[in-house]
């Protein structure tokens, strides 16, 4: 601890800062126009000029660190008049079109301008000559209001990690822009707007098109929320003016320190898009026309009794939502358990985390990521398999570059395509699709013989690793290699890499899940994991990376066919009898069936009605002419949803929802911390929120249910849920909650299994690696992969409908290896067929070394050349998800086609 006076006033110091650190810490207000707490210091510039006693003139505050004893004077007369003639400077060689300027009210240059009285530039002669850059979808450039402060510059190098933004030129003429002049459109730049939100005036912006809402800052009001895409859980400022949402500010708190990606920062124009549906729509004759929503209930009830009394709760199933809130994902389920009396209730997770939360919960006791996003900053060697970071989880995938980029970290990829993190990579190992459980037996094996596992740990808190031992005996590097496709000393080299790191950290997502032995695949990482004693600690463990907004929280509410909320079974008689109680009707016994399974029972007309709300499964399913088959099968299909989706097209009903900015409600992202989201606008037309259609469809149905707001759903979610116990809306402000927080004093749980296991012990888990089902052969030479990519989310129900990010990726694609793009004569840019034993769809094939020979890669997002009409729906055995990565295809070139 030191002592410094300032202004002649002491303050104790604690720890190395620097004079503007210790100033902002006690609300002493100093001008900075260069400095951001998350970048290294600057002093560029020099508003931040403060007297320190001894020293020699002005020094910048931003760069000086604070000494025992300093005498600090920030506002004398002398330091006015310099920071004022700063601030001339600039104004004299900036643009007087404040009035026109959309930064206006935002733009830190004219509040200072305004705050120190200079009115307008008094140094008169060359005034720089104006650069422009229209090149991004997303944003402008204008060099005539770049202050050259570099914020932007060091955004994109130091956190970002992207290097598109340089300064240009020299001196008077430097300007700020992408190397060799191709514009950011045509650039390194992934659109992420993370300079945007950085620039303190009008040189960089959000493009505003003619039918945007046109606003002045002083005009709007932030509203804190939780992105709606991915499931890192985001934390961003939502500015509103009147009832539109015309802007967004990323927030620096946990989990993104004030970072976003594309579709965080500029992926918002789905909320007030035109096509929003606004009414409830009843199918007559085979077209959609308006209702009522009392008309659209009455046809629903009326349905539902019908098919009660003819066939019973069996002829009942819902899909719930990941993009949906927790209190909306708890009413779901239990409106299906309580009303159609059925567990036969499922959401996406079964597609794509079902096997985390079936296998870590057998290995640990608990199905979900164990450490926190934050602890990456202290991680000494990561292994990503299966997750393509920097696309589906952009933010995440940033902080691992910058730990290996600035903190030294270790970094090991094991992925079939050369994924942005894998240009990195201290080991690349492009594996064959489906070999994950081979590649991770080799690397065990390595660190077996080498004795680099903590045996201490294995005994202390773990069982069952001799059985593994006796299956990792045959996994020599080279036996490995030849499974996999890679060279066995890679497999050594990666292995010595993680197994030697004191803090070393997986992270996976559905590279890993998505398979027939997705199940054995998460419980391969936990044995490599427990092996080396990186399970209960920080900066390391096991982290599944969850792909949606609220795909943790939907698992976490029982939208599940065998759990109820925070896991608790339903073939268990206790749990049964609580849940009873709680919700005042006798919930059904029989386990429910899962996504896949219910549509085979439709198609076979086992179930008759059907509630959808927020999925999108002809998008997202396999086999996608058979889920069409079964929901034209249906007696009766209620679809709730924000827009008229591909799945909305085949239903009876369709019930407007609301949208996240238009209710409250909380989302649980990837880390388990339980977010709040915060009515932003009023709901546009006729639209309620899930939690308030589900509550009505209930009383309607026969089963009470009053909720005031979603505050009183989540109290009751904490009294039947002990993983969340602790929590309530008034506990929730600010950085939210991680589960398990037990009850009203507990803090939340930054990382699991600290001292002992959820199950007791860890359970090592002895698996032998399986092909997959579905392997190439004579007909279907080719392996088919499929994944996400940045720039659009899931079926793109939301992002397909923000014009930048279809200016930038519109339609279907596939990669391509050079050589096997060659053998079929195809060329990059043409139209091929696909084809595998469930259908044919035409696309457009991109030739690229990014994947591997024999192997092709398709994002699924795409109506126009739908992947899960290919993908495979044999299921894994445990956790019902199907095989979405491995299928077997062939490719034919359409002659005479190129789709431009």
């Amino acid at each position: 601890m030191m002592e410094i006076y300032i202004n002649d006033k002491s303050y104790q110091v604690d720890g190395d800062k620097s004079l503007l650190e210790v100033c902002r810490e006690n609300n002493i207000n100093i001008p900075t126009l260069c400095y951001d707490e998350r970048l290294k210091p600057y002093g560029g510039c020099r508003l931040c000029i403060v007297e320190v006693e001894g020293m020699n003139g002005p020094v910048t505050s931003c760069t000086t660190k604070a000494q025992d004893g300093m005498r600090v004077h920030t506002h004398t007369e002398k330091i006015l008049k310099q920071r004022k003639q700063i601030l001339d400077l600039l104004y004299s060689n900036h643009p007087k079109e404040c009035l026109q300027c959309n930064k206006s009210g935002r733009c830190k240059l004219q509040n200072y301008c305004y705050e120190y009285g200079v009115e307008e530039g008094t140094y008169k002669g060359k005034v720089q000559k104006p650069s422009y850059d229209l090149t991004s979808p997303f944003f402008q450039y204008d060099s005539r209001k770049c202050i050259k402060c570099g914020l932007c510059v060091r955004t994109c190098q130091e956190l970002q990690g992207e290097f598109a933004i340089s300064f240009k030129k020299r001196g008077f003429d430097s300007i700020i822009g992408a190397p060799f002049d191709r514009g950011f459109g045509n650039s390194a730049c992934v659109s992420c707007g993370n300079c945007v939100s950085a620039c303190p005036t009008g040189a960089l912006q959000p493009k505003m098109k003619k039918k945007d809402p046109a606003f002045r800052y002083w005009e709007t009001r932030k509203v804190r929320t939780t992105c709606s895409y991915c499931g890192v859980g985001c934390q961003m400022d939502l500015v509103i003016k009147g009832n539109n949402v015309v802007d967004v500010i990323p927030a620096k708190t946990v989990p993104n320190d004030g970072l976003l990606c594309v579709k965080g920062k500029f992926g918002y124009k789905f909320i007030n898009n035109p096509d929003r549906l606004k009414t409830p729509l009843i199918k007559k004759d085979g077209k959609f026309v308006e209702a009522s929503w009392d008309e659209a209930y009455a046809l629903i009830k009326k349905k539902f009794h019908e098919n009660m009394e003819e066939n019973g709760p069996k002829a009942f199933a819902g899909f719930s939502s990941a993009r949906t809130t927790n209190e909306e994902n708890y009413l779901f389920q239990k409106f299906i358990r309580t009303v159609f009396k059925t567990n036969n209730v499922d959401h996406c997770a079964r597609l794509c985390h079902a096997s985390t939360v079936a296998g870590l919960a057998n290995t640990l006791g608990s199905g979900a990521m164990t450490n926190s996003i934050g602890e990456v900053e202290n991680t000494d060697a990561f292994f990503v398999i299966g997750s393509n970071t920097t696309e589906t989880h952009p933010v995440i995938g940033t902080k691992i570059r910058k730990r290996v980029r600035e903190g030294g970290a270790k970094l090991v990829v094991a992925d079939p395509r050369e994924i942005q993190l894998a240009k990195m990579a201290d080991v690349y190992l492009q594996i064959k699709p489906g070999t994950n459980v081979a590649v991770m037996n080799g690397m065990m094996h390595v660190i077996l013989e080498e004795g680099l596992y903590d045996q201490a740990y294995i005994d202390e808190r773990t069982e069952g690793f001799d059985q593994l031992k006796e299956v990792l005996k045959k996994y020599t590097p080279e036996y490995t290699a030849k499974i996999c496709g890679v060279k066995a000393e890679d497999i050594v080299k990666a292995a010595r890499i993680y197994g030697q790191a004191d803090k070393a950290a997986i992270y996976y997502s559905m590279g890993v899940t998505q398979h027939s032995t997705g199940t054995s695949g998460v419980m391969s990482t936990s044995n490599l994991a427990m092996m080396t004693g990186h399970i209960g600690k920080e900066s390391s463990g096991v982290n599944p990376l969850r792909g949606q907004n609220n795909v943790q929280g939907a698992c976490d509410m029982g939208a599940l066919p065998t759990d109820y909320t925070g896991y608790q079974k339903v073939f268990i008689p206790a749990v049964r009898e609580k849940m009873s109680k709680a919700w005042g009707t006798q919930v059904p016994d029989e386990k429910g069936k899962t996504i896949v399974e219910i549509l085979n029972a439709v198609d076979e007309g086992e179930i008759n009605f059907m509630y959808i709300m927020g999925e999108n499964p002809i998008l997202s399913d396999p086999d996608q002419n058979h889920t069409k088959r079964a929901l034209e099968k249906l007696d009766f299909l209620v679809v709730q949803d924000i827009f008229l989706t591909e799945t909305a097209e085949y239903a009876d009903v369709v019930l407007p929802a609301a949208s996240f900015a238009e209710k409250d409600g909380t989302f649980t992202n990837t880390e388990r911390r339980v977010l709040r989201i915060r009515k932003a606008i009023e709901p546009l037309g006729q639209v309620k929120p899930d939690w308030q259609i589900i509550m009505e469809l209930s009383n309607l149905l026969g089963h009470e249910e009053h909720y005031d707001s979603p505050a009183d759903i989540m109290d009751e979610i904490a009294s039947v849920t002990p993983s969340y116990g602790g929590m309530s809306y008034d506990r929730l402000e600010g950085e939210g909650l991680q589960w398990p927080c037990l009850n009203k004093d507990h803090p939340g749980t930054k990382y699991l299994h600290k001292e002992v296991m959820a199950r007791g012990k860890g359970l090592f888990m002895p698996i032998d690696y399986q092909e997959s089902k579905e392997l190439p052969d004579e007909d279907y030479p080719l392996i088919l992969t499929t994944g996400r990519i940045l720039y659009h989310y899931h079926t793109r129900t939301m992002s397909g409908k923000v014009p930048g990010l279809n200016q930038i990726v519109s339609h279907s694609y596939m990669e391509i290896n050079p050589k096997t793009a060659a053998s079929y004569g195809i060329e990059d840019g043409e139209l091929v067929e696909v084809s595998s034993r469930r259908g044919s769809i035409n696309t457009t094939a991109r030739v690229t070394d990014k994947i591997e020979q024999g192997v092709i890669f398709m994002p699924f997002h795409f109506v126009d050349g739908p992947a899960n009409r290919l993908t495979n729906p044999v299921l894994d055995p445990i956790a019902k998800i199907p095989e979405l990565k491995v299928a077997a295809v062939s490719l034919n070139k359409i002659k005479g086609a190129c789709n431009v």
